[in-house]
């Protein structure tokens, strides 16, 4: 079998046009779509780009490898022990990909990701990696050339291959060359979000917030800030827009599939490593936050003996394809492997979802979600100097945007997610081959990476632009953390 997964870096689900977005912004992955299985509630258990490529290529829980920042101790997996294997080929520790490459398939990597994040572990298991040399600068032309030649090269030599591709442009800075234009300039933007929103959202604070998103954008015209619904629109083309380039070369690689007689024998994966709020938590082009928005990414499996024009609405965790690729192929499962495999409901359309899901972020804030029913619960640990409460609890399917907090309003919802998240956190250290739970790694090392070491100086730039009670409530909610800082000052 010949297998393209296709990783399109902070792509959610709900900006596709086969998930209902009201843009053309995926002509070519809608149809890749319409003729297999597409999953409504696929979640990246580790956010955000680090930690979740690392769970997914391992399929283990950031709370097993440890695994789960950006930088620190916690960026890197953590030793096996005094049980390490010479190699882990056919332990219970083996990548899914190291499988298929002992099942016989030529496996090659086309990203610039293990590089950049100095996630070298990832690569267990590839016979070939192409870094595209640009350390995630790449445009999606970067990453289609090269994919191109080795689809005409290498995939018409190998009769069994896994080709992992990995494109950038929906990652902010927005990477889309200035001559490509903006498709989406007469269509209008998301409605959900309100200027009187915007109004409150610049009150607030936090890195990415409406008065401070991210800058060095290749697109023209972006705002600098978020003053109003008319920034908003400009915004959200920059990001329409750098989808519908990643979809345009999409389109290119079906183009060569078909050319060289594999596009009917080639299952295609579409998914993401992590989503990307746009105005969701106050949080502008970047995924910051164990929520909803983050965490749910869009999966689309097409192929020979796949279901057709099925919709999949069970939980399922990113770390569940791997187990499920592998035994599509007449793998071995691993004992250490976190994924389960969800075969039945890509070949027959039966359900093979899990009760709940349970995700996580400590890269830019220390949180935990919980999604349940139509719920999902958020417990923060640490906000990363974003305006978050303890709690937060929303009704993800009246309220996908999660602009209502239901904390107060369903204290019962509140406590079983809660309990949902104690029960899971106790399963997972029970079998963990750690006692400590990674996440308070990363709060006593000084809290998420991105913004470490940064508190004192932030709320001094609050109370210097006069946002007075904004540091007042930032500095209420730090109090806990004073003797880490002051240590680590010290």
């Amino acid at each position: 079998m010949k297998i393209l997964y296709i990783d399109i870096d902070s792509l959610r689900p709900d900006h596709l046009g086969v998930y209902g977005y009201h843009r053309n912004t995926s002509p070519n992955i809608d149809r890749i779509a319409e003729k297999g299985v597409r999953f409504t509630n696929y979640y990246a258990s580790d956010a955000p780009c680090a930690p979740s490529r690392n769970a997914m290529f391992q399929s283990r829980f950031g709370i097993h490898t440890g695994s789960i920042n950006h930088g620190g101790l916690n960026a890197d997996v953590q030793p096996i022990g005094i049980d390490r294997p010479f190699n882990h080929h056919h332990s219970p520790y083996q990548a899914w990909v190291e499988e298929l490459r002992f099942r016989g398939h030529h496996t090659a990597m086309i990203s610039p990701f293990p590089g950049r994040h100095a996630k070298w572990n990832v690569l267990e298991g590839f016979l070939e990696m192409h870094d595209t040399g640009k350390h995630a600068g790449e445009t999606a032309g970067d990453v289609s050339s090269e994919a191109l030649r080795w689809i005409k090269g290498r995939g018409t030599e190998k009769e069994d291959w896994f080709l992992y591709l990995n494109f950038w442009d929906p990652h902010t800075p927005y990477r889309t060359p200035e001559e490509y234009g903006n498709p989406f300039e007469n269509d209008p933007a998301p409605d959900w979000l309100t200027d009187d929103m915007i109004a409150e959202h610049r009150q607030s604070f936090g890195p990415m917030s409406a008065r401070e998103i991210p800058s060095n954008h290749l697109m023209p015209n972006l705002p600098e800030e978020i003053t109003s619904v008319e920034d908003f629109k400009q915004w959200i083309d920059g990001y329409d827009t750098a989808i519908r380039h990643v979809d345009d070369h999409i389109g290119l690689l079906l183009d060569a599939l078909e050319e060289e007689g594999m596009l009917e024998e080639t299952m295609i994966i579409i998914s993401a490593d992590h989503g990307e709020n746009q105005g969701e938590l106050n949080v502008y082009g970047d995924h910051q936050t164990a929520d909803h928005i983050t965490s749910r990414i869009p999966l689309i499996m097409s192929g020979p003996d796949l279901k057709e024009g099925h919709v999949d609405e069970d939980f399922h965790y990113q770390i569940d394809i791997g187990p499920t690729v592998t035994e599509l192929v007449g793998g071995e499962l691993r004992d250490r492997w976190d994924g389960t495999s969800f075969l039945p409901a890509i070949t027959k359309g039966e359900e093979a979802g899990r009760p709940y899901l349970v995700v996580s972020q400590a890269a830019w804030s220390c949180q935990r979600g919980v999604r349940f029913d139509n719920w999902m619960l958020i417990r923060t640990y640490h906000d990363g100097l974003k305006d978050f409460p303890e709690l937060m609890l929303f009704d993800i399917e009246n309220d996908p945007h999660e602009t209502t907090n239901l904390v107060d309003e369903k204290p019962e919802i509140a406590g079983e997610g809660l309990r949902l998240l104690d029960e899971w956190v106790a399963e997972q250290m029970a079998s963990s081959d750690s006692p400590t739970d990674p996440m308070w790694n990363v709060i006593h090392e000084g809290g998420p990476f991105h913004t470490r070491g940064n508190y004192h100086g932030y709320v001094e730039r609050l109370r210097k632009e006069g946002r007075n009670e904004a540091a007042d409530r930032l500095e209420q909610r730090h109090q806990k953390f004073q003797k880490i800082y002051n240590t680590l000052r010290e």
